[in-house]
């Protein structure tokens, strides 16, 4: 199975708590609290399997967008998803 550690960062630097919620942890924000690194940015390391899923931050209880997103799909509730593309290990495997 292939796996890889993605990471996600957000700059609020006047937030107390910044969590991430998506297909990934079923869509719980508390599942993914991401910690303060300083200078304003927020950051967290997931590990996930090859494919594609969607989140969104939630920023002291409000979710947001990620500004950075590249990729997006609409949602149920008349915003956007940011959709994050994890592919499959550019290694070789040696047989």
């Amino acid at each position: 199975m292939e796996v890889q550690e993605i990471g996600l960062t957000f700059y609020a630097p006047e937030a107390k708590v910044v969590q991430v919620a998506g297909t990934f942890n079923g869509w719980h924000p508390e599942a993914n609290p991401l910690e303060h690194t300083g200078s304003g940015e927020w950051s967290a390391r997931l590990v996930l399997k090859s494919g594609q899923y969607e989140y969104r931050f939630v920023v002291d209880g409000v979710w947001t967008d990620d500004p950075q997103t590249t990729r997006s799909a609409v949602n149920p509730y008349g915003g956007l998803n940011s959709v994050l593309v994890v592919g499959l290990d550019d290694r070789a495997d040696l047989l």
